[in-house]
Formats: structure tokens, C-alpha cells, sequence
């Protein structure tokens, strides 16, 4: 693996075992993460996505991520809300990471406690948004300094057809990558313009993108692994899965992993 790749996947992929469409057991998923944690790709992990009505049921060395308003404490938590301009402030000490409509504005959380969080698909084609939309909710996040990270429908590294859930009769719907999305955010990052944003969000060729341990290239586009790192730890935080395993078998199928 090379050290551009590592710098894109470090600690990317928070475990949401619990929710659709893996909806596993939470012993399940608890064995799964402590797993995982072992796991040789253990560095490419992040937190257990857990409702903040079961996180006494998780082991607190876990990292965790609470999807509700944080009753213990926890350092970070998810909540749903309308708006950005009005949003419910968050336990001292904790990062909140707000779900917002993908055509809200997220300025004003900044400089705030407040991140952003969207919502990249689901269960249904329609629920996976057109490729301008997400580019303009992340391009917003960049100009504000918003911090943001990503949900449902990020289980393959390229853009594709995929099916929605794992059942064999379920509809099928092009997925955007989470290598086009994390390096179209560290492009933003770093001064790359929406449009470049939207291309790189629908490139469906796993040969454009070449990841070497000076960065990653793409189109006529260079980052260097210091710049996907700071767009990373400063931006792009991570996206959350119900499955750890599908996302690094596809990296491995594609001999990036």
C-alpha cells in the first residue's frame, strides 16, 4: 500500500454495524469492532456508530459515536436537524456532527463546536444525491471552515452501479465512491474549484486515480500525502458504514490494499 493511500484512509471508516442495511445484533457488532480493532487494517478504522439509548451497551474503551444528543460522556455525537441556523448546542466538550438537508448552507457552524455531516445515499435510488448537489454542500463546508463527515451509501472506493441493500431483489443505483468523495473534499480544501469537484465525484474509472507514497493524482490534479493528510485531519473527517469489510475488499479487488 502506498503512503497516499494510507493518508486518505487513515481512520476514515466509522463501524455502523447496527443500521441498515447490516442491521446486526449489537452482540454482533460489538464482536465485529473489537475485531476489527485487532484486525491488520485496524489503522483504516474509526468509531462505533451507536443510538445514544444503547451506548451503555458498548465497551467504553470503544470510541463512539452517538447518534442522538449525548447523555454520558462521549467526545462526539449526531443529530439530525432542519437547519444549521438552528441547532441544538451540544454537551460541553463534545463535537457535534449536525445532519443537514444537502441544500442547507452549513456557515453558520463555524466556529462552533458544530460539524457538518450528509448524507450520500440509502436504501432506495432516490435517495442518493445527484453528484452538483454533494459537491456544493462540501464546497460550502470548505469556504467555512466546516469540518464535516459523511453517511449511508459509501461501501465502494469508486463510483459505480451497485445494488441498495444486500438482498437479492433490491433496486440498483450508481453510488458515489468514497475516493471521489474524500479527494474531491481535499481538493476543495486546498483551493480546488466546484467544478473540478463534481468531475472527480463522477469518475467511474479506478485507473484515473494513482496513489504513490509522494500522494495521489488524478485527472490534472496532485495532492501531496500532507495535503490529504491536513484535508483529512482539518476537513474531511470520515464516513460512516454498516459494513467494515465490503469498502476494503473492493480497495483489494482493485490492488490499491
Amino acid at each position: 500500500m502506498t503512503a497516499g493511500l494510507r493518508a486518505l484512509l487513515e481512520g476514515l471508516i466509522d463501524y455502523a454495524g447496527l443500521f441498515p442495511p447490516a442491521a446486526l445484533e449489537m452482540d454482533a457488532a460489538l464482536r465485529n469492532y473489537a475485531a476489527y480493532r485487532r484486525g491488520p487494517h485496524a489503522w483504516a478504522l474509526g468509531r462505533f456508530v451507536v443510538p445514544v439509548a444503547r451506548v451503555d451497551e458498548v465497551d467504553p474503551a470503544f470510541p463512539c459515536s452517538v447518534i442522538g444528543m449525548a447523555t454520558r460522556v462521549v467526545d462526539t455525537c449526531e443529530i439530525k436537524v432542519e437547519s444549521a441556523g438552528d441547532v441544538p448546542a451540544p454537551l460541553p466538550g463534545v463535537i457535534a456532527y449536525y445532519e443537514l438537508p444537502i441544500a442547507d448552507n452549513p456557515a453558520p457552524l463555524a466556529g462552533t463546536a458544530g460539524r457538518a455531516k450528509v448524507r450520500t445515499g440509502g436504501l432506495t435510488p432516490d435517495a442518493f444525491p445527484p453528484s452538483g448537489e454533494l459537491a456544493r454542500f462540501v464546497a460550502r463546508c470548505a469556504r467555512a471552515k466546516v469540518p464535516f463527515k459523511a453517511t449511508a451509501g459509501l461501501h465502494h472506493p469508486v463510483r459505480g452501479v451497485h445494488r441498495c441493500t444486500y438482498e437479492a431483489d433490491t433496486p440498483s443505483a450508481r453510488m458515489h465512491g468514497f475516493v471521489n468523495l474524500f479527494l474531491a473534499a481535499a481538493l476543495l480544501w486546498h483551493g480546488g474549484s466546484e467544478s473540478d469537484a463534481v468531475t472527480t465525484l463522477e469518475e467511474e474509472s479506478a485507473d484515473r486515480f494513482h496513489f504513490d507514497d509522494g500522494g495521489v493524482a488524478w485527472h490534472a490534479h496532485r495532492l501531496t500525502v500532507e495535503q490529504v493528510r491536513v484535508a483529512r485531519t482539518q476537513f474531511a473527517i470520515s464516513f460512516g458504514s454498516c459494513s467494515f469489510e465490503e469498502p476494503l475488499q473492493d480497495l483489494q479487488q482493485l490492488g490499491w490494499l
